[in-house]
């Protein structure tokens, strides 16, 4: 922290991580200064326009942000995954390219080429419109932690990606579900717009009851038994559960699980759970609720070589 009485340019490499652009280096240094710096080794040239304030070497997390977006030029604000995580989501994604949002009146710069090596490769994506309430004041700007992880899923590689850092999001308690609805309703066009609402139900404990539904409706449509439905049963500590579906018949039981098991602590929970199910006699099997809504193929092949290795004939 600078002391107070440090001068302007103190301020402002302390505020923006030691990253600043070339305008903004000459406001506080006459450009002989600047060049001296660099020339010196002290400072370093990132890119065109764009400096930092220490010798050559490696970028730490918050520099890579900034150097995004004051790459990206005025009205840059720091978007997606990148600016979940500077908003405090936890979480390891291998997905390294980091987005910035500018105004759609603006030609978006091409920093896939322009920026050093080592560098996280960083995207810029005009957008038409940014309410207010879709931003978030920061170091740097960023959106709302809400329209990250909406702006997160829609650009994420995968559809299980998508659903894991929504769920993350939600279970780390940097935002409800409802706000992300709130901004989801704001963006017609959002890519996974589907998948987003499902996993935002799982998340919220709603999706599980749909999720049993959904495995009752495939159980028919392919002509298997229909499971029991949920079976009240006490664990070896005394605690009543409830099965999701359990086939009392052939002793077999089925969890479906919604994101929101992803959660170390509810994951440890269920492979509690699960325990007491197998010490009982039982067989278990488990699918996440997207698996049964989108892979059903999969789901009920596994539905039937458990019945059937329990006995169950067709």
């Amino acid at each position: 922290m600078p002391r107070d009485d440090a001068s302007g340019l103190e301020w402002l490499l302390f505020t923006q991580s030691g990253v600043l652009t070339w305008a903004q280096a000459t406001a506080e240094l006459t450009p002989a200064k600047v060049r001296h710096l660099l020339a010196s080794g002290r400072w370093q040239r990132v890119c065109r326009g764009l400096l930092r304030a220490a010798p050559d070497g490696p970028f730490d997390r918050d520099q890579r942000w900034w150097v995004a977006v004051l790459a990206a030029g005025q009205g840059g604000v720091l978007a997606g995954l990148a600016a979940a995580q500077a908003g405090g989501l936890r979480g390891s994604w291998r997905y390294e390219t980091v987005d910035v949002l500018v105004p759609h009146r603006r030609r978006a710069a091409d920093l896939l080429r322009r920026l050093p090596l080592g560098l996280p490769a960083v995207r810029v994506r005009r957008v038409r419109a940014l309410p207010a309430a879709d931003r978030q004041r920061g170091r740097p700007d960023r959106t709302s932690m809400a329209r990250s992880l909406v702006d997160a899923a829609q650009w994420a590689r995968t559809d299980e990606e998508a659903q894991q850092i929504l769920a993350a999001g939600c279970q780390q308690r940097r935002v409800t579900p409802a706000e992300i609805t709130a901004v989801l309703d704001r963006m017609p066009r959002a890519l996974r717009r589907g998948l987003i609402r499902e996993t935002l139900q799982d998340v919220a404990g709603g999706a599980q009851a749909l999720s049993e539904i959904d495995l009752v409706r495939l159980c028919r449509r392919h002509d298997l038994p229909v499971p029991d439905g949920q079976e009240r049963r006490r664990d070896a500590r005394g605690r009543v559960r409830y099965l999701d579906a359990y086939w009392r018949r052939w002793g077999l039981h089925v969890e479906v699980d919604g994101a929101h098991h992803l959660d170390v602590r509810q994951w440890a929970a269920d492979l509690r759970r699960q325990n007491d199910v197998w010490i009982s006699g039982d067989r278990i099997l488990r699918f996440t609720a997207f698996d049964v809504r989108h892979r059903p193929a999969e789901v009920v092949a596994q539905l039937r070589a458990a019945l059937a290795a329990a006995g169950w004939r067709p």
